[in-house]
């Protein structure tokens, strides 16, 4: 792959990751309609592993305090907020996982890799997105997260293996269709994906060490460090307008590219 090839896809993912517009979405339209060689499985993983270190990074400290909770949880206490972090992030991974596995299977993924999906699931998901942020109360923190509400939030994140859907984009309307306030459910959402990326990344390891060389080395190392600077201000960018802003400028760039996308897969 080019150096401008790599950087356009290690780009792309690592702005679109954590927010609520499909990072899968773009990353398969980008040789549908571009007519570039698909980027493959190797940096496919390495750019979601530039932007795993990227939110690691970022909520270092909640990331730390949950650590610290799976040790406690190991011993079977459940008595500490990071305990508590942790256990609920294990409940929100169980059904992407187990979800993952069928479609990967089964082949099903495949089948929904299409231009006309990504454009429908846009403008659908993009369209609930906005009703629960508009309608949604603001009355629960992060601190109120319990097990139930993990476990809703983790279907809303198994949904979202529909491409175009958007990961973050799902568990935030489920955070926000329970009552959390904009800022915690995406804080939230970030969590999550801790856990998902490592499962995703270990599932699929077996097969990259099958196909990877010095060459694809040198690619994956140079894609994972775009994509982690990518992410990493993507993530500044959007905490931080969320103390002001609502999702609604995400749901009119998802409507607007979601038409297109229909219009071109129709024509």
């Amino acid at each position: 792959m080019t150096l401008f090839h790599l950087a356009l896809v290690a780009i792309i993912q690592g702005i679109t990751e954590f927010l609520p517009v499909s990072s899968s979405g773009h990353l398969i339209l980008l040789p549908s309609l571009t007519g570039m060689q698909d980027q493959g499985l190797v940096i496919d993983v390495a750019v979601h592993v530039g932007t795993l270190f990227a939110v690691v990074l970022f909520f270092w400290r909640d990331v730390a305090e949950g650590l610290a909770g799976l040790g406690r949880l190991a011993r079977g206490r459940v008595d500490t907020r990071g305990a508590r972090l942790a256990l609920g992030l294990i409940v929100a991974t169980v059904p992407v996982i187990l979800l993952g596995l069928v479609l990967k299977v089964t082949g099903a993924m495949e089948m929904l890799r299409s231009v006309a999906v990504i454009g429908w699931t846009m403008i659908i998901f993009g369209l609930v997105l906005y009703w629960t942020d508009q309608k949604g109360m603001s009355a629960k923190t992060a601190e109120n997260w319990g097990l139930r509400d993990a476990l809703v939030m983790g279907l809303w994140q198994a949904v979202a293996l529909v491409p175009g859907t958007s990961r973050s984009g799902a568990t935030i309307t489920g955070a926000r269709a329970l009552g959390y306030n904009r800022h915690d459910a995406a804080r939230l959402s970030m969590l999550m994906s801790i856990p998902t990326i490592v499962a995703s990344a270990v599932l699929l390891g077996g097969e990259v060490l099958a196909t990877a060389n010095a060459q694809a080395a040198r690619d994956g190392a140079i894609a994972a460090a775009l994509s982690f600077v990518a992410a990493l201000g993507a993530l500044w960018l959007m905490m931080r307008l969320l103390r002001s802003v609502s999702f609604t400028p995400y749901v009119i760039y998802r409507i607007i590219l979601g038409v297109v996308l229909l219009a071109y897969a129709y024509s």
